[in-house]
């Protein structure tokens, strides 16, 4: 749910669980005849004179026996159902197969100094990425950080979540979580040896890694100690900006800004904290976000300053400026603002002497999006030679080159191809850009930007695989008129000359919140869907940032039911267009999209002959007692006021399902170890439905016991999450090789 990562939809699709099969097998002689039974103890709430009933909230509690116990018997009885399917063995291991098509898969690049650079990279038989750096693009690799001996012979897996590289590059320090947790720890290792300095981190979840020119010191952002029989609902709040020096025991690490560390600057408990630093200027910047979106707080000082007595902290801009971005260059700051652009400008102000209100316009508003998949965020990145930003329009990655200086104009950068920009970094010390971009029907690669000879070359950082460009997938996009009238863009992607007789299965994903744009990626294991004739489909759904702040807000609190019937709307496009019908086309919604995917299924269940509900927010009314719920009120609204009551109950799923309803079928996932929705709402949901469908349809709940929720899940993780969902769909669509006569 909070932002932290810039997640690609090719994780959002698949991103999931592999349950082990051993559990499972004495169901798989004879098929279980219904799904364990979930016990109906019903418990009412009073919300400003609307009575709601709650059937199970008994399952709140992740840590009774009863639910444990419940929710096992569901994974067992989904893994026995699932394995049952033909088909789904031949399925795994094609998915398998072309997941490892390319020899390795590069993740995030950074290039310092001296041509030395960090990046993560997947091996094709490895499950999780690792760190490399290297001495020149051509000279030879080191392994400098290898999670999978961390994991050795622990119960969890261990995973990169961030890194982030001294100023020399001499050290590196890296956060990494366990078993899809998200609980980071940072540890610090040496570049020259791959030895580790000593110092575990914990808490440190949102990283904020910030390096000081000294090269032995860093800022960081750390959750506090959760006070025994505090609140769960206290556990992501109060957070602090901590100096830490290498070598040094962490409970020595001085407080330097956050919650009630200056009186003079208020910093609420819900709130992030965040010290940044950059070789480009002698100023740091402290950013306060509510980590879901929204305007921020920023404050800079002299970066010498920074954990002495008495540091003179200037407010910069407040959200009465709407500014989402800033970063700084000498004395200037450069800030990405909404104020009277609701697609976002850049504008310049002083240091030493701000005032945003007076700040010079450096790009102005226009028909493109500043940012890039967060809407307004991200899209800043300070080079020795320019500031580059990053822009969307119509899905499409855009560039735009700005010399430093008052009368610089912007200079558009001609990209390699039409795509979609996963990720740009830039260091203040060097010139130009490195960007990783992709397309629906194109493979990722890194590519730098040299300023002298203004063009794009290929990294090769990236090895192409066979697979990586299929000439026989092609991506169509339209736009379809919602029931207000509004256009929806809408993404279908499928194998050239399908025919348009409405027998296709297909898949169309939807999200829809944080002003989160859903970018074009590529994923080879699709290649398994559209082999067998599947359709993908991608609404960009109001809720959605691919047209600004206004298409965000179009879809947020008291306007989200445009959210779910946009995507209504583009479900009944591919039907009457042909591609599909209703008994053919499955609906998916992730993490916040399934509050789209929830309420499109209880609102139009004859819309779909199945739906994939993954790691899905769909209580809407009980989230706030969860750990994750407090920080995401600024997007979703308050039960504690009467109009966020109303928004929340509207988009309440859950409180949606209406008894003897005719539902299509349903696979629900969750990961036990999620620290963003936890496991109980979605396991909610399933029983939900199971009580009340007529359909005869199966409601599936799939477990993880090994992951969260989605980040940090292994390369076998996913394969195995994409080909349950594939397996389900295709078996629920009626082909012949994934139904069996043992199965309704």
């Amino acid at each position: 749910m909070k932002r932290i990562s810039r997640t690609t939809l090719a994780v959002i699709l698949i991103a999931g669980a592999f349950t082990p099969r051993a559990a499972a097998q004495h169901l798989l002689s004879a098929p279980a005849p219904a799904p364990p039974h979930a016990a109906v103890r019903e418990v009412t709430d009073d919300y400003f004179g609307t009575k709601v009933v709650d059937p199970y909230r008994w399952m709140e509690d992740m840590g009774g026996a009863e639910l444990r116990g419940w929710m096992k018997t569901q994974a067992d009885y989904a893994r026995a159902a699932l394995d049952r399917v033909p088909a789904r063995g031949e399925l795994l291991e094609r998915t398998v197969a072309l997941g490892e098509s390319a020899t390795a898969r590069v993740g995030e690049v950074r290039r310092l100094p001296g041509e030395r650079y960090f990046y993560l990279k997947t091996l094709a038989k490895e499950s999780t990425a690792k760190l490399y750096v290297r001495e020149g693009l051509a000279g030879p690799e080191t392994l400098l950080v290898d999670p999978e001996k961390m994991s050795a012979g622990a119960t969890r897996h261990v995973s990169i979540s961030y890194f982030e590289p001294s100023w020399d590059g001499k050290l590196v320090a890296v956060g990494l979580a366990a078993g899809g947790s998200e609980n980071t720890v940072i540890r610090v290792f040496e570049t020259a040896t791959g030895r580790e300095t000593g110092e575990t981190i914990d808490r440190a979840r949102y990283g904020g890694v910030s390096w000081r020119p000294d090269h032995r010191s860093f800022f960081y952002t750390r959750l506090q100690q959760l006070a025994p029989g505090a609140p769960i609902t206290e556990l992501q709040q109060k957070a602090r900006v901590y100096l830490h020096t290498v070598g040094r025991e962490a409970a020595r690490d001085e407080v330097v800004f956050g919650h009630e560390v200056f009186p003079d600057i208020t910093v609420e408990p819900a709130l992030h904290p965040y010290v940044v630093t950059s070789p480009a200027s002698r100023f740091a910047l402290a950013w306060v976000v509510s980590g879901v979106g929204g305007a921020s707080t920023v404050y800079a000082a002299p970066l010498s300053s920074i954990g002495k007595p008495g540091t003179p902290w200037r407010k910069v801009c407040g959200p009465e400026d709407e500014a989402t971005q800033a970063v700084a260059h000498g004395d200037d700051l450069y800030a990405v603002t909404s104020k009277g652009a609701p697609r976002y400008k850049v504008v310049r102000t002083s240091l030493s002497r701000p005032d945003l209100a007076r700040a010079a316009i450096i790009v102005p508003a226009g028909e493109a999006v500043v940012g890039g998949r967060f809407a307004g965020f991200g899209a800043l990145h300070v080079a020795e030679d320019a500031l580059y930003v990053e822009q969307l329009d119509g899905g499409l990655g855009r560039v735009l080159r700005v010399p430093f200086g008052s009368k610089s104009n912007p200079e558009r950068v001609t990209l390699p191809f039409d795509g979609a920009i996963q990720s740009m970094s830039a260091d203040p010390r060097l010139p130009g850009v490195f960007v990783r971009l992709t397309s629906w029907v194109k493979a990722p690669a890194v590519y730098a930007y040299d300023p002298r000879a203004q063009r794009f070359a290929d990294t090769k950082l990236q090895p192409r695989g066979p697979l990586d460009e299929p000439a026989d997938v092609e991506a169509v996009e339209v736009k379809v008129k919602a029931a207000d009238g509004t256009l929806v863009p809408l993404s279908i992607i499928h194998k050239r000359g399908l025919k348009l007789d409405g027998s296709n299965p297909t898949l169309i994903h939807g999200y829809g919140s944080y002003g989160i744009s859903q970018l074009p990626f590529f994923n080879p294991q699709l290649l398994a869907w559209y082999e067998r004739g599947g359709v993908y489909a991608v609404a960009h759904v109001r809720g959605g940032g691919e047209y600004g702040e206004e298409w965000h807000r179009a879809g947020q609190k008291g306007t989200k039911p445009n959210t779910w019937r946009d995507f209504i709307s583009c479900a009944e496009y591919l039907v009457e267009r042909r591609y599909t019908s209703p008994a053919r086309l499955a609906g998916m919604g992730q993490s916040a999209g399934g509050i789209l995917i929830g309420r499109a299924v209880t609102e139009r269940p004859d819309l779909f002959g199945a739906a994939v509900i993954s790691v899905g927010l769909t209580d809407m009314l009980r989230y706030e007692t969860t750990a994750n719920g407090v920080p995401n009120v600024p997007e979703f609204g308050s039960v504690r006021t009467p109009e966020g009551f109303k928004a929340l109950y509207e988009m309440s799923a859950y409180h949606h399902v209406k008894d003897e309803t005719a539902y299509p079928a349903v696979l629900v996932t969750t990961g036990i170890n999620d620290p963003r929705v936890e496991p109980w709402l979605p396991a909610k949901m399933a029983a939900r439905l199971q009580a009340a469908t007529s359909s005869g349809r199966p409601v599936l709940l799939r477990v993880d016991y090994n992951a969260g929720h989605g980040a940090g899940s292994t390369r076998r993780q996913f394969a195995e999450e994409l080909a349950d969902i594939m397996t389900f769909l295709l078996w629920q669509f009626g082909d012949p090789a994934f139904r069996s006569p043992r199965q309704p």
